[in-house]
């Protein structure tokens, strides 16, 4: 089975040229490479070529035009001119106006061999004259921009880090069951010490048992069952577990579940000592509705007459 080719995406060279190319919408002129690369011309004749292709018809490119936009010397100007005259990427001619004056005009191809191909055989039209050339406007002098002032960086507030010389708190107390029992507590040591029967990491010695002996017995106080303890304490344990003891210490502490609810209060059924119909109250006695008869001064109803 043929093995599929992946080409890996290309990378930036580590030298020479990088182009970092922007999407232009205006403002751009399409150059033929056959100029900008050319190897049988001056860096100078191509900077013209290229110049020239960029400005739009009617715009003048004599010497002394050119002379006043670029540092370059008239001389070096009309060197780089004949250089593209050479080479085909330019071409003066002389033509006449309708009122027979005669006047200079510069062609400017990007791609001269094609262009000599489509003159072969080509019917001369006339050319109209010229636009003038517009006057160039002074560039204004841009105002000098002041600096504005550095705006001041907040600093970070400082992090409130104890150092490590400051005192610790005191550990939280181990509960204790809040009405303690010589048979609670006894209940409680012997889920301690059989929690490795179930559980082998949890290997507590005698006074390991002893000190968390209160805090199970403050669990079962509030009605876990034992199973439900042994769970909550052994269960999902880190690896390695090195402490057992502090690791139950601190789960009898953080997970210790709330008090149990106290048991409402049952009231007992009396016999009404008027009507003998039952009631719930505290003490014997009569019974609400024969209370209210004997408070208007009536006669108890006995049903037992």
């Amino acid at each position: 089975m043929d093995t599929q080719q992946v080409s890996a995406p290309p990378r930036a060279p580590s030298a020479g040229v990088v182009h970092i190319n922007i999407r232009l919408t205006d403002g751009y002129t399409i150059i033929s490479n056959r100029l900008s690369q050319h190897r049988g011309m001056s860096l100078l004749a191509i900077g013209l070529g290229t110049h020239i292709q960029s400005l739009p018809d009617g715009r003048r490119v004599g010497i002394k035009a050119l002379a006043a936009i670029f540092p370059e010397s008239e001389t070096r100007i009309a060197a780089g001119l004949r250089e593209l005259e050479e080479h085909g990427f330019l071409r003066r001619i002389r033509v006449r106006d309708r009122d027979g004056h005669f006047g200079m005009r510069t062609e400017s191809y990007n791609h001269p061999e094609a262009a000599a191909r489509r003159a072969v055989g080509a019917v001369p039209v006339s050319v109209p004259e010229p636009a003038p050339e517009p006057a160039l406007a002074p560039v204004p002098v841009p105002a000098p921009v002041q600096e504005a002032a550095p705006v001041p960086v907040a600093e970070p507030a400082p992090r409130l880090v104890p150092p490590p010389t400051a005192p610790k708190p005191p550990p939280r107390p181990l509960p204790v069951p809040c009405e303690p029992s010589a048979a609670l507590s006894a209940e409680a040591a012997r889920l301690l010490a059989g929690l490795h029967v179930g559980a082998p990491l949890f290997v507590l010695s005698g006074a390991d048992v002893e000190r968390l002996t209160p805090g199970v017995a403050a669990w079962l106080e509030r009605g876990m069952r034992p199973e439900a303890v042994r769970a909550a304490l052994t269960d999902d344990p880190p690896v390695p577990l090195r402490h057992p003891a502090k690791l139950l210490r601190h789960r009898l502490i953080a997970l210790l579940p709330p008090p149990r609810a106290a048991a409402v209060p049952v009231v007992p059924l009396q016999t009404c000592d008027d009507c003998d119909r039952a009631f719930r109250s505290s003490v014997p006695g009569c019974c609400g509705e024969c209370r209210e008869i004997r408070a208007y001064g009536g006669e108890p109803s006995l049903l037992s007459a």
